[in-house]
């Protein structure tokens, strides 16, 4: 049987940080392999680290950007198609950018739904992957690409295995705690320099949820070890985004070590597994 996997990812960079070492060895297995990214990125950082609400900020210049680093990252991984669905960006939750007519979250989702149904049923993927219904950590254009694949999955005529991006507890409370101390340790360099930025706006708790996942929940372990180097250089590629992020504060060997397993989350189960398995192709091959 013909192998396929599809993912539908929000951004350019999404692919690489959730799902980049399982294209990277699933092309090697020689699987056709296809992305779906749904937004242009347009509200992500500016060369230079420049915010959106910042002056020098261009929209359409950050998104030309996006797109030659996307070109590079499905290179290295070895992405066989990508689809760029070329919605706008929305910006974070509550945003003004959510409003723009144009954008994602503002998108009829039966509209996108038949766009990605129609790429499903050309394709014909035994395997997907998207995020959870947060949109694994709250971006709107995250929770609008769940919304869509739900909705488009319902449009077809098969019904294939299903999987969302996770992170166990365990692993996450390594990333908090890593992240917690760099803070800190930014924080102190600032002081030196008298540098004093206010805290971070305090999160409602109706509005919190952890994107952690139980360890128990987890249903599918995939060792990437032989492509974590791949998945570094994706990352890497999308220097604009994810140049300063913890992921490139990491050495090569680090990176190694940390990220060697991708996690998932099983959702459909047309071939009745049971048990977290480690190749996201099982019963299909």
């Amino acid at each position: 049987m013909a192998l396929t996997f599809l993912a539908v990812h929000a951004h350019p960079d999404d692919e690489a940080s959730s799902t980049g070492g399982l294209y990277r060895v699933l092309a090697d297995q020689k699987v056709r392999t296809v992305l779906v990214t749904c937004t242009n990125g347009e509200f992500g950082d500016a060369p230079g680290g420049i915010k959106p609400d910042e002056d020098g900020h261009d929209a359409d210049d950050v998104a030309q950007l996006r797109e030659s680093e996307l070109d590079k990252a499905v290179e290295i991984l070895g992405i066989s198609r990508l689809v760029r669905l070329g919605y706008r960006d929305s910006g974070m939750m509550g945003w003004p950018q959510n409003n723009d007519p144009h954008s994602f979250w503002a998108t009829p989702i039966s509209d996108a739904a038949e766009r990605v149904a129609a790429i499903l049923m050309e394709e014909r993927p035994q395997v997907i992957v998207t995020y959870n219904e947060h949109g694994f950590y709250g971006h709107p254009d995250h929770i609008q690409a769940h919304r869509v694949t739900m909705s488009a999955l319902a449009l077809i005529d098969y019904e294939p295995t299903l999987y969302f991006n996770a992170i166990p507890n365990s692993i996450f409370a390594i990333m908090r705690e890593r992240w917690e101390r760099e803070e800190r340790e930014q924080a102190e360099a600032d002081a030196a320099k008298g540098i004093v930025r206010p805290p971070e706006p305090e999160v409602a708790q109706e509005d919190r949820f952890e994107m952690g996942t139980p360890d128990d929940d987890i249903s599918a372990a995939i060792d990437v070890s032989s492509a974590t180097d791949a998945k570094y250089d994706a990352l890497a590629a999308h220097h604009s985004q994810v140049g300063e992020s913890f992921w490139m504060k990491m050495s090569r060997d680090e990176f190694r070590r940390a990220m060697g397993t991708e996690y998932f989350v099983r959702v459909t189960n047309p071939e009745g597994l049971s048990g977290k398995v480690t190749d996201i192709f099982a019963g299909y091959r």
